[in-house]
């Protein structure tokens, strides 16, 4: 398919790609998400369903598999 983006030529690949978002203050990391991603611009699309899941990975309240340190940018 196509990419998205006006005027870029590239066309969208099936990835594995590491998705961060804020959720109730924590920065969660979840990774091995599917997505399509451009082979020329990097932008990436998530499928509905996929979306769908995430939320319900965000809306569990499990604990995490594991932790990562978490840098700021002073």
């Amino acid at each position: 398919m196509q990419c998205s983006i006006h005027g870029c030529p590239g066309r969208l690949e099936p990835k594995r790609v590491v998705h961060t978002v804020r959720h109730r203050g924590h920065v969660v990391v979840i990774d091995n998400v599917p997505a399509e991603v451009c082979n020329v611009c990097g932008d990436v699309l998530l499928a509905p369903e996929t979306v769908r899941h995430i939320e319900r990975i965000l809306s569990d309240e499990t604990v995490a598999t594991s932790t990562v340190p978490l840098y700021q940018y002073a």
